[in-house]
């Protein structure tokens, strides 16, 4: 192991600093743009109408909140490496071991639900290859870059992110010039802002359609906290942190709500079909002939940054349960390679994203991609719950900084960050593709819950 007396660069475990203001600039920018943006955006347009602007506005203040929280807690101790490490610290042994599974889990049905999207795009272009085979290419370049040092996932991500903003920002700055130079279609499209605000209704299906689509805008946020996870391998990690949670909302605002706005005005939110993407119909509005097939590559490394993400951050969460659970097993995968990856945990949690393929072949499944993605909710709201109350009791401990990176206005908005993961999650039982996997989640913490508080009370008490 590297000498870690002398080397800041290096953590008391062997880990290593190696990410730069840059890369986790970029990380944070990933995080937050999804596949939700680039084809999911069609069915929730479909489904709450212009009110999807304000869905995303109201949950990314919801999100901000919640990353305030949990980079006040990074700030305090940028030596952790997940955030999910505060509820150990602050709620005990027990809610910590299950808020650890829960969100490992989480990555794991995340990076099963990006995987089988990525099979699809790809049968796009080549439709008889085998789904199974491409899953697997896919992991094996993916568990490539991960297991070979920090700085290369850094630099992957940054260039991924690189051509999700160059998508956006071109499908912006074409809306714009449209509505300004009055367009109009032989079809009857002419593109307007007016587009917004025509037949407005606050509720165009009904309170159950704009409750359906939370779990969608829901999905396409998650994942926004990763950019807390790469703090334990960052270079300068306080001002680092500071920079680049304060800057999510901003993001929110612009390539969200930006796009949204631009795509609605281009084209009646009426008009707009669900499930197809609506960037892919602006540009062939405008002449893009070919917008299907870049839109598609963009997808395409936008799901494969995700799922880079959700490796590199799998593997970390691994490390943190192995540092908490005492079996022998779970310590032998989290411990640290030479080079300060946990290459382990990395491989174990790539093994189980294999799941994917045998979930889709699974009859009853009818639409594999959303069953997926529904768990994955399920399990983030629970720990996005218990790490709200984590910082509660970290406010209460020696450790609070008032000085530190504090979140703003803490007494009203942590009870209704908290509040809103609750409303967030009963939303979930009116879709009927949400439902099984809702009921699921109670299951999972009553259970697994309940084996925790067993195991670690007396543990918890001393």
């Amino acid at each position: 192991m590297a000498d870690i007396t002398h080397n800041p660069d290096v953590n008391q475990d062997g880990t290593r600093r190696t990410l730069t203001n840059r890369h986790i600039q970029m990380i944070a920018i990933g995080g937050t743009i999804g596949t939700g943006l680039f084809v999911g955006s069609g069915t929730t347009i479909s489904l709450a109408g212009p009110a999807i602007l304000f869905l995303y506005a109201l949950l990314g203040i919801v999100f901000f909140f919640m990353m305030r929280a949990i980079g006040e807690m990074l700030y305090a101790h940028p030596e952790e490496h997940t955030f999910v490490a505060f509820v150990t610290k602050y709620m005990g042994f027990g809610p910590g071991v299950f808020a650890g599974v829960t969100y490992w889990l989480g990555l794991i049905f995340c990076g099963m639900a990006e995987l089988t999207g990525i099979a699809i795009i790809v049968q796009y272009w080549f439709p008889h290859w085998n789904a199974a085979i491409i899953q697997l290419c896919v992991l094996l370049f993916l568990v490539t870059l991960n297991i070979f040092a920090a700085r290369v996932f850094g630099e992957t991500e940054f260039w991924f992110a690189i051509i999700k903003i160059i998508a956006i920002v071109s499908l912006i700055v074409t809306g714009l010039f449209m509505v300004l130079m009055n367009f109009r279609e032989p079809s009857g499209i002419h593109a307007s802002f007016a587009n917004v605000f025509k037949d407005f209704t606050m509720f165009p299906h009904g309170l159950k359609g704009f409750f359906a689509s939370i779990s969608l805008v829901f999905f396409s946020l998650i994942a926004m906290e990763f950019v807390g996870i790469t703090i334990g391998e960052t270079k300068n990690p306080r001002p680092v942190l500071k920079k680049a949670i304060n800057q999510i909302v901003y993001r929110i605002l612009i390539f969200y709500i930006g796009s949204l706005f631009v795509i609605m005005s281009v084209m009646p939110w009426t008009s707009v079909i669900p499930g197809k993407s609506p960037f892919v119909e602006v540009f062939q509005i405008v002449g893009f002939t070919a917008a299907a097939t870049v839109i598609n590559f963009v997808v395409l490394t936008s799901a494969t940054s995700a799922l880079n993400s959700l490796i590199f951050s799998a593997g970390r969460h691994l490390y943190q349960i192995s540092k908490e659970v005492e079996l022998p097993l779970v310590k032998e995968v989290g411990k640290i390679a030479k080079n300060g990856i946990p290459i382990r945990g990395v491989v174990f949690s790539v093994i189980l994203l294999l799941m994917a393929p045998v979930i889709s072949s699974i009859p009853a499944v009818n639409d594999a991609f959303q069953f997926i993605s529904a768990g994955a909710n399920d399990l983030f709201i629970v720990v996005y719950i218990f790490t709200m109350l984590a910082h509660r009791k970290y406010r209460e401990s020696s450790d609070f900084l008032p000085d530190g990176f504090t979140m703003p206005f803490y007494k009203i908005a942590s009870p209704l960050t908290i509040l809103a993961f609750f409303l967030a999650y009963l939303s979930l039982f009116t879709n009927e593709n949400d439902v099984i996997p809702a009921f699921g989640a109670i299951v999972w913490v009553v259970v697994f819950g309940g084996i925790c508080y067993l195991i670690y009370r007396k543990k918890d008490h001393n």
